[in-house]
C-alpha cells in the first residue's frame, strides 16, 4: 500500500495571509522567522496582526540562521515549551520552516533526542498540543506542504534531512506578495532547487499517478517562468511560487534523488547554498540516471520543447537546457567554479560520498549507486565533465 498526504488547507493569491483571520477557537500562536527580511518587508507584522484579530496572543521567535542547527531547533523547543502554543506559524524561506517543524517534535515530546528522529519515518504521533502553518518566502524549498525538514549538525558538518507524514504542514499559506521581496540571486538558487525536486520526484523509486503530473506541470511552468521571475516580473514570480510548490507536493510523496543526497552532505562543506548545489549536480546526476530511466527524462524534455527525435538526444537535450538555465542564471556549472579549491574538494570527497549513500534520499533514487560511483558522479559536478559510467 502506498500514501499520498498533503495540507489540509492551502490559502493561495496575493494577500493570502488575511486568511489566518479563519483560525478561531486557538489561543496562542508562537511566530518563528529568520532573519530581518520578512519584517523589513512588513510581512511579520502582518501575520501577528492577523492572527491577534483572530483572538489568539502571539509571541516572536525570530533570527533563526540560514541551514538551522540542532542547538538552534532544541533552543526553540524550550521556548515553546515555556509558552504552551497550540498554533505554531512559520514564515520566510525554508530555513525557518525546517527549523519550526523539528522544534514542533520537540516541543510535543521533550523527552525525544535527535537521535530518536532523525532516521526517516521514526518520528512520534503529533498535533497532541499545536497544530503547525507555514508560510513561504521564497520559491523553492517548498517546506510548507513536506514532510521533510533538513537540520545541520554543525560538528560533522551534515545536513539531516527527518522526513515523517507527521510533520507535513496542516495549512500552507502562498501568499504570491511576499516571493516579490527575493533578490535575484535567492531568486535563481531558489528556482533551480525547485526544478531538481520536479525531476527527481518525476523519475524517483516512489513516484505514482498521483505525483508525476504535480511534477510534470511544476517542471512545464519553471521553465516558463524562472528566467523571468529572476529578472522581476511580478506574474512570473507569482506562477513560481504556485510552481515550487507544486514539486513540493510531488517530492513529499514521490521522494528524491542523489542530487539531494548530495546537495545536503556538500552544502555545509563546501559553504555554498542548497540551491546552489542542486543546480551544479542536476546534470550530471541525470546523465548518471538515464543508464535506468532514460525514456522518464526524454518525456520530461518532449514535454517542454526541447529537441531529439531519440530519447537519447531529448536526454541530452534536457541537460544542456539546464546548464543554460544556470547560465542565464548567474549560476556557475561546477563546484570549481563555485570557488571550491581542489585542495578542499579531495580533502572532503571520500566522506562525502560515503554520508551521501546513506543519505535518506538515496533509497528512491532510480538507479542505485555506491561509495565509487558517487565520487565519481560528485567528481564529475566538481569538474565539469560529463557522467558516462
Amino acid at each position: 500500500m502506498a500514501r499520498f498526504t498533503l495540507p489540509r488547507d492551502i490559502y493561495y493569491g496575493p494577500g493570502a495571509i488575511n486568511e489566518l483571520k479563519n483560525l478561531k477557537g486557538h489561543k496562542k500562536a508562537m511566530l518563528l522567522t529568520g532573519g530581518s527580511s520578512m519584517k523589513k518587508a512588513g510581512f511579520l507584522q502582518k501575520t501577528e496582526e492577523v492572527l491577534k484579530s483572530a483572538g489568539m496572543e502571539v509571541q516572536l521567535f525570530e533570527g533563526i540562521e540560514p541551514d538551522p542547527s540542532i542547538e538552534t531547533v532544541f533552543r526553540g523547543a524550550a521556548a515553546m515549551r515555556e509558552f504552551q502554543p497550540d498554533v505554531i506559524v512559520a514564515i520566510g524561506g525554508g530555513s525557518p520552516m525546517d527549523a519550526a517543524k523539528a522544534m514542533w517534535v520537540f516541543y510535543e515530546y521533550p523527552e525525544k533526542t535527535f537521535d530518536d528522529i532523525k532516521d526517516p519515518f521514526t518520528m512520534p504521533k503529533l498535533r497532541q498540543k499545536a497544530i503547525f502553518v507555514a508560510i513561504p518566502s521564497t520559491s523553492g524549498t517548498a517546506s510548507e506542504v513536506t514532510a521533510f525538514s533538513v537540520i545541520t549538525d554543525y560538528s560533522t558538518n551534515i545536513k539531516y534531512p527527518l522526513a515523517d507524514f507527521e510533520i507535513t504542514p496542516d495549512i500552507a499559506v502562498l501568499d504570491t506578495d511576499i516571493p516579490l521581496t527575493m533578490p535575484k540571486t535567492l531568486t535563481a538558487h531558489t528556482g533551480m532547487d525547485a526544478l531538481t525536486h520536479a525531476i527527481e520526484a518525476y523519475v524517483a523509486t516512489a513516484r505514482s499517478d498521483f505525483s508525476d503530473p504535480l511534477a510534470m506541470k511544476a517542471i512545464s511552468d519553471i521553465y516558463d517562468s524562472l528566467l523571468d521571475s529572476y529578472h522581476g516580473d511580478v506574474e512570473a514570480r507569482g506562477k513560481m511560487h504556485i510552481a515550487q510548490c507544486l514539486a513540493g507536493m510531488a517530492f513529499s510523496n514521490a521522494l528524491l534523488g542523489i542530487a539531494h543526497s548530495l546537495a545536503h552532505k556538500t552544502g555545509a562543506v563546501f559553504e555554498i547554498p542548497h540551491g546552489c548545489c542542486n543546480a551544479i549536480l542536476l546534470p550530471a546526476v541525470i546523465q548518471y540516471n538515464s543508464k535506468v530511466c532514460m525514456e522518464r527524462y526524454a518525456q520530461i524534455a518532449r514535454a517542454i520543447g526541447l529537441p531529439g527525435s531519440t530519447d537519447k538526444q531529448l536526454v541530452n537535450s534536457l541537460v544542456d537546457s539546464i546548464k543554460a538555465m544556470n547560465k542565464k542564471l548567474g549560476i556557475a556549472q561546477t563546484y570549481q567554479e563555485n570557488g571550491v579549491s581542489e585542495e578542499l574538494f579531495n580533502a572532503n570527497v571520500d566522506k562525502i560520498a560515503e554520508n551521501a549513500v546513506k543519505d535518506p534520499c538515496t533509497g528512491s533514487n532510480p538507479r542505485a549507486i555506491d561509495v565509487e560511483n558517487m565520487k565519481k558522479v560528485l567528481t564529475c559536478a566538481f569538474t565539469g565533465e560529463d557522467v558516462t559510467f
